[in-house]
């Protein structure tokens, strides 16, 4: 595999330095469609709450890459991965989020996309990151889309880049917290990858590091509810979600928009077109979301104009207590105030789920006769966790009239 001549390294507030040593990372890194990725934030509405989240998927995936980097310094991972498949560890974490929309979720949800399926599109149709990857050979850009789709083909590079201990998580939980300014998501980062070990071609993590699998484990419970969760974030992201649905209906309804928004139009009429997508990143919604508020449709308007001066709309629990009220609430709009002005959201998240389904989705324990126990069985903690269930959280979110 081409390594460069000399070691370059990217300054990172976490990790110190991003370490590259291979030629296809560095010109990874340098196309267009990465490059692009500092132009769609990493937390979306999260810094309408913490204004200190102001990172980039950029800097998320680099961060991502640098632990793949790192996690090969486990002796047993890389004794197991040959060359290639090294490279293509480390390839598959940079580009793990290449097919993010701007806004990340809230786009997905109303325009009907995935990012997984959009970015695997990237990588595989793009001359300019299909042709970096061919230098590898003929079939390198088709595994890493198979990775990226968790076809199954590589199972321990899928579970290290997607699965309940994964490098993403890692990342993102700490890099996260450090930009929120947040103590939840700090996590024992040296002290996971002394135990990983590889038996029986699966991730295992020894019996002595389960405390710090708790701590991860609990670290990222924390982190949902706290700042993923925020109920303003939500607020937030509510704004956002109706504004791309009254575009798309006036569009459907033939309305005349002064601003451009041509690819948008072309994603309403065929979700798979990529040229569209990849023109869509959160500055070009910035400017978008800026010229409607000069908009001729009053609710196109009202929205941008709460969206960008931070108009956070008020909510409540959605349960039984509130239903009188909600009702109240609701009775007082029209039918159109109330499909753009109210929305009823609910999240839910849990600490541990060891789903046998999915690669990785069970925390597997190296006991210290070698026999492989299950984290629940091991864990007071995390068995106690699973036993209180999911952990939901119903929203009804209005604006005031």
């Amino acid at each position: 595999m081409n390594t460069l001549d000399r070691q370059q390294v990217l300054k990172d507030p976490l990790y110190g330095y991003i370490h590259i040593d291979d030629v296809i990372i560095k010109k990874l890194i340098d196309t267009s469609l990465f490059q692009r990725l500092r132009r769609i934030r990493q937390l979306s509405g999260v810094q309408m709450v913490f204004h200190g989240a102001e990172h980039s998927r950029f800097t998320h995936s680099l961060g991502v890459y640098e632990l793949a980097f790192r996690f090969l310094s486990v002796k047993e991972l890389n004794e197991t991965l040959d060359e290639r498949s090294q490279l293509l560890f480390k390839t598959s974490a940079l580009l793990h989020d290449i097919g993010h929309g701007a806004y990340s979720h809230a786009f997905e949800d109303v325009f009907k996309v995935d990012h997984e399926q959009i970015g695997a599109r990237m990588i595989t149709n793009r001359f300019e990151i299909r042709d970096i990857l061919a230098t590898v050979d003929k079939d390198f850009a088709k595994d890493v889309a198979s990775i990226i789709l968790k076809e199954g083909r590589f199972p321990i590079i899928e579970h290290l880049i997607s699965s309940q201990i994964d490098i993403d998580r890692l990342d993102y939980l700490e890099r996260d917290a450090y930009y929120t300014g947040t103590a939840y998501g700090h996590i024992d980062l040296d002290r996971l990858m002394r135990v990983m070990h590889i038996k029986d071609g699966k991730i295992i993590f020894s019996v002595s590091g389960i405390h710090a699998i708790e701590n991860y484990l609990i670290s990222r419970y924390h982190m949902y509810w706290q700042v993923y969760y925020h109920p303003v974030a939500r607020a937030y992201e509510v704004i956002l979600e109706k504004i791309y649905l009254r575009v798309k209906n006036l569009y459907l309804k033939d309305f005349e928009f002064k601003a451009d928004i041509e690819p948008l139009k072309r994603l309403i009429e065929n979700p798979n077109d990529l040229d569209s997508f990849i023109q869509i990143d959160d500055f070009f919604i910035n400017g978008l979301i800026s010229s409607f508020t000069k908009s001729k449709d009053d609710i196109l308007k009202t929205l941008a104009d709460d969206f960008l001066n931070r108009h956070i709309w008020k909510y409540i629990d959605d349960n039984k207590a509130n239903q009188e009220l909600i009702n109240h609430i609701k009775a007082t709009y029209d039918q159109q105030e109330l499909e753009y002005f109210t929305a009823h959201k609910t999240v839910s998240n849990r600490a541990y789920q060891n789903d046998k389904a999915d690669i990785g989705d069970q925390i597997d324990i190296l006991l210290k006769d070698q026999s492989v126990s299950t984290l629940e069985e091991q864990s007071d903690i995390m068995n106690g966790l699973m036993l209180s269930g999911v952990k939901e959280d119903k929203k009804f979110f209005y604006r005031p009239l």
